[in-house]
């Protein structure tokens, strides 16, 4: 008895269908899966037939052989249990045929139970795409895959009830279709808490209304973390596609809130500065996403940046430039998204009061040198705005007066990004801070005196062509802010003030 159904594999963020071919006949009993299958794969034919006896269904007594098609890609993850088991079912004839139109995903525990596994939503997307009319997966996915529409969601509970459900005799509910709540942006962490650091504040929010890079630099305490963390309080809302590419991610890495399938915040993630190289841009044997993968989308803070092991930043370069981090393996390349907004804090030198106005510094000069160094001139240069960090003076921190909150900055950010979103829409560039050089003079058009402020700045600091770019988007920044059309002279001027300290702390050095 020949019989074909319906599964999933995944390549990273990559799904793609699977057909599970199994074949019964008479002969010795044994069970085969071929098609490139790894270990975890292999090791389903226990748990399926554990499944099995536990779920009061009889296993057959004959030769099975079991493909997973196509035969050159490798299969690995414990979801193929379902739909292997499903085409057991079938060949036996326990289940009526019939099920072209559906896809099985899930692994099988010894008892029976269907079990939650990760990619569940890339894999609900392919099959939707491909033209699937339902889909079977483990009953906590379920919330998660109902985000996708144009699909039949049903979570399983265990092999019995699917076997019944199929049967007819005992029916799964399907799952409503996901809808989006309001999302409340009241947080503890408000900039009215912030004394004071107005040209900081003011810096954190073109940053934010253009998704640009910045480094902070100032003494301990100064504030730099606190401002820092803040950060999300004022970032703009998430489109709708924003929001299923960051959650593909979020459920490949398997840190879907069960509460809130889809990933509606802009992701905050703050690695410590021991992180590994692997554990920053993703790896191991089977590639997972890394840090900077999962905050796909919203912000990546490194604290104490000089404190990271150099190499590990040194990886930051190619993907901050191409929005993607490629991971390779023996077994293949796997490609993760990244488009980030790199928002990074350090100390001036190892004591940390280089510069300070009143305190002194203890570092010798070769110190301070040896802890800028730390961070090389190409990352440098990957920073669209400078910041400055002053301490926060007694009359700033007494002051009873109220500062501007986070919810009134926020309406600003939201609709300096929403004039990029109509600008940039059907182009896939999502803010100022991803303009391409083939539309940057299109989309960046200077007056005449911001042209000529922006040549006399260029030629008195010996800027990098990729500093002149990084100038010219924040400068489009600041002019969405004011509702200009063209870039004049007072926009070119507010954006090189945010990227003078490579000037002040690196100017001996690159």
């Amino acid at each position: 008895m020949f019989c074909r159904i319906n599964g999933a594999g995944l390549n990273g963020l990559n799904a793609y269908p699977v057909d599970v071919e199994i074949e019964l006949s008479r002969g010795i009993e044994r069970f085969d899966i071929v098609g490139l299958a790894d270990v975890a794969v292999k090791e389903s034919r226990e748990r399926i037939k554990a499944a099995f006896r536990s779920s009061g269904i009889k296993f057959p007594a004959a030769s099975a052989v079991v493909n997973l098609a196509p035969a050159d890609i490798k299969k690995s993850g414990s979801f193929h249990d379902l739909p292997i088991a499903v085409a057991v079912l079938e060949a036996m004839g326990e289940i009526p045929s019939g099920l072209e139109d559906s896809v099985f995903i899930g692994e099988l525990s010894l008892g029976g139970e269907v079990r939650g596994v990760n990619g569940v939503l890339p894999m609900t997307i392919m099959a939707q795409k491909t033209g699937l009319r339902r889909i079977f997966v483990p009953e906590e996915n379920a919330y998660e895959a109902s985000v996708v529409s144009g699909i039949e969601v049903y979570g399983v509970r265990d092999l019995r009830a699917l076997w019944e459900h199929l049967n007819g005799t005992n029916l799964i509910k399907k799952m409503p279709p996901y809808v989006r709540r309001p999302e409340s942006y009241v947080d503890h962490l408000d900039f009215a808490d912030v004394k004071g650091q107005n040209f900081a504040k003011k810096a954190l929010e073109v940053a934010a209304c253009g998704g640009h890079n910045v480094i902070m630099i100032g003494s301990p305490g100064s504030g730099k973390s606190m401002l820092a963390k803040r950060i999300p309080s004022i970032l703009p809302d998430m489109t709708f596609e924003e929001s299923i590419e960051t959650t593909n991610v979020y459920s490949i890495a398997g840190q879907i809130d069960k509460s809130a399938p889809l990933v509606v915040k802009r992701p905050f993630r703050s690695p410590h500065h021991t992180v590994s190289t692997a554990g920053l841009t993703g790896g191991g044997g089977i590639p997972r996403p890394g840090e900077i993968s999962l905050a796909h989308n919203g912000v990546l803070f490194l604290d104490e940046l000089a404190e990271f092991q150099r190499s590990t930043l040194e990886v930051l370069r190619q993907p901050l430039e191409d929005q993607k981090v490629s991971i390779s393996r023996a077994s293949g390349t796997v490609t993760y998204p990244c488009s980030i907004m790199l928002v990074a804090a350090m100390n001036p030198c190892p004591c940390g009061y280089y510069g300070h106005p009143t305190k002194n510094c203890s570092c010798t000069k070769k110190q301070v040198a040896q802890y800028l160094s730390k961070i090389s001139g190409p990352l440098l240069d990957r920073f669209d705005l400078h910041i400055e960090i002053a301490p926060v003076a007694y009359e700033n921190l007494s002051s009873e007066a109220k500062e501007e909150p986070s919810s009134a900055i926020r309406e600003r950010v939201q609709r300096a990004r929403d004039i990029q979103n109509q600008r940039f829409r059907g182009t896939g560039i999502s803010c100022n801070a991803r303009i391409t050089p083939d539309i940057i003079r299109e989309v960046c058009p200077l007056t005449p005196d911001g042209d000529a402020l922006l040549k006399d700045v260029f030629d008195r600091l010996g800027l990098s062509a990729r500093a002149y770019d990084k100038i010219l988007k924040v400068a489009r920044t600041v002019a969405d802010m004011d509702g200009a059309d063209r870039i004049n002279r007072l926009h070119i001027s507010q954006a090189v003030r945010y990227r003078t300290l490579d000037r002040k702390f690196w100017a001996d050095r690159y």
